[in-house]
């Protein structure tokens, strides 16, 4: 009799919780039970690393770790990493490496690497009552958060600054400090936090021990601390620029100049329409996911901080910019990204561990300049298609061997179809046809008589 609720699944063991999700949700389970622990690595270390991570594990789930090779950033090359679900983005992120390799690459540099984290309180006494008292409020904290602080300070890091923010005009009796961190090479989330967590502590303490303040203004209630991942000066920019005429001509039919004007156009579109720079940010995140999913780094962090960034001025704008300024095409990108090259899942994900080591061992600058660049790689390459040939045929072209899978083609059809489409437009129900073409009809496939035309 099927149970679809359980109390105590967390203490099950890995076999019992996937013995019960297949005999409950699954109508063939001990088929599903050999498909799901086909999954399971033969490294039984590497694979107590990978149930570590998450809750409730029961299997993995399996993305290609793929490679952009030919990236000239900062006059260093690179191949990058990269992860994820959706074709042609890899493919998109080469092509452009490649094109920019001899154009003198690409350029990024670090604007600023300060994160921030919020103590969220309420409190119903007079305003400059507390403002009089913060200088204090500052030094009480600064001595009570110097253990958690020892070792970030000794590598440069730690609270570079503290302000008291009043929200009252907005909220009644809400307030916060705000507090500025340098974390190094680390991304700080559990740093950051163990911080504001004491010196939430330290403020209720401080408060209480005011004297002269009426009974009610020695009490606040703490709502909540916690880091932001808006961090709109952890802040990176990255570029490619060259004179217009090495930009080449594109399709036949647009030259140099068509294509830098053509490009900038669609690049201002997405300042004006919300609309067009969901699509146009969505394209930049196609590159940023990937390396920072590659590297053990937090994606949905880093979607967030960007798309929060994006609409800084109050409209969600497109985040990359270009120009043409005495015969020089520029094409750039200015993004917060706050990432970590050490502990969390960068130095415990055995996947991730190999990643910085193909990249040179990068620290959190050098990473942040990479991902930036990858970012703007995978925009140039899609503007540049919007612009000229249209995107829809490259990228069909790279799902195509998708859709032959789920068709379930043979090795010969998809040889027959590969061959068949490098000249025709792809598409789901023109493969099907093809397909079906081949087999109804049975055409002879053979490198002897390859083509499977018909009329």
């Amino acid at each position: 009799m099927e149970k679809k609720t359980i109390s105590g699944f967390s203490k099950l063991s890995k076999r019992g919780k996937i013995s019960w999700i297949v005999d409950n949700f699954f109508k063939d389970p001990e088929n599903v039970m050999r498909e799901l622990k086909s999954y399971w690595l033969d490294n039984e270390e590497h694979q107590q690393i990978l149930d570590g991570i998450s809750e409730n594990s029961i299997s993995n789930y399996v993305l290609p770790y793929s490679v952009a090779p030919n990236f000239l950033l900062n006059g260093k090359h690179y191949a990058v990493p990269m992860v994820t679900e959706e074709s042609s983005v890899v493919a998109a992120a080469s092509s452009a490496a490649k094109y920019w390799l001899t154009r003198g690459g690409f350029h990024a540099r670090i604007i600023d690497t300060e994160k921030i984290g919020h103590i969220h309180f309420l409190w119903t006494g007079r305003t400059e009552l507390l403002q009089a008292r913060f200088d204090q409020l500052t030094e009480h904290i600064n001595r009570d958060i110097a253990p958690i602080c020892r070792n970030m300070n000794a590598r440069g890091g730690g609270v570079r600054r503290i302000e008291l923010k009043d929200f009252t005009g907005q909220m009644a009796n809400y307030y916060q400090l705000m507090f500025y961190f340098e974390t190094r090479d680390s991304m700080g989330a559990n740093f950051i936090n163990s911080v504001l967590e004491q010196a939430a502590r330290t403020l209720d303490k401080f408060m209480l021990a005011q004297e002269d303040f009426d009974p009610s203004e020695r009490e606040v209630d703490v709502l909540m601390s916690i880091l932001s991942n808006y961090t709109p000066d952890c802040l990176v920019e990255a570029w490619v620029e060259c004179p217009v005429e090495d930009l080449g001509s594109s399709s036949g039919k647009f030259t140099p100049h068509d294509l830098a004007r053509r490009f900038c156009k669609a690049v201002r579109i997405a300042k004006i329409d919300p609309y067009r720079a969901t699509t146009h940010n969505k394209g930049i995140f196609n590159g940023i996911d990937a390396v920072v999913i590659a590297t053990g780094n937090d994606f949905r962090a880093i979607e967030a901080d960007g798309h929060t960034y994006a609409s800084r001025d109050g409209q969600y704008r497109g985040l990359s910019d270009c120009s043409i300024t005495d015969g020089i095409f520029r094409f750039s990108l200015r993004v917060p990204i706050a990432v970590g090259t050490v502990g969390g899942l960068t130095s415990l994900h055995p996947v991730a561990k190999r990643s910085f080591e193909l990249l040179g061992h990068p620290d959190a600058r050098e990473l942040m300049c990479i991902i930036a660049a990858t970012g703007l790689a995978q925009n140039f390459a899609a503007i540049r298609s919007l612009v000229t040939t249209g995107i829809q045929k490259g990228h069909m072209r790279m799902h195509l061997g998708n859709i032959l899978n789920q068709l379930k083609a043979t090795p010969v059809e998809k040889e027959a179809a590969i061959e068949y489409f490098d000249t025709e437009t792809v598409s789901f129900q023109k493969v099907r046809e093809f397909i079906e073409n081949l087999r109804t009809r049975k055409i002879r496939v053979s490198p002897d008589n390859p083509d499977p035309a018909w009329s």
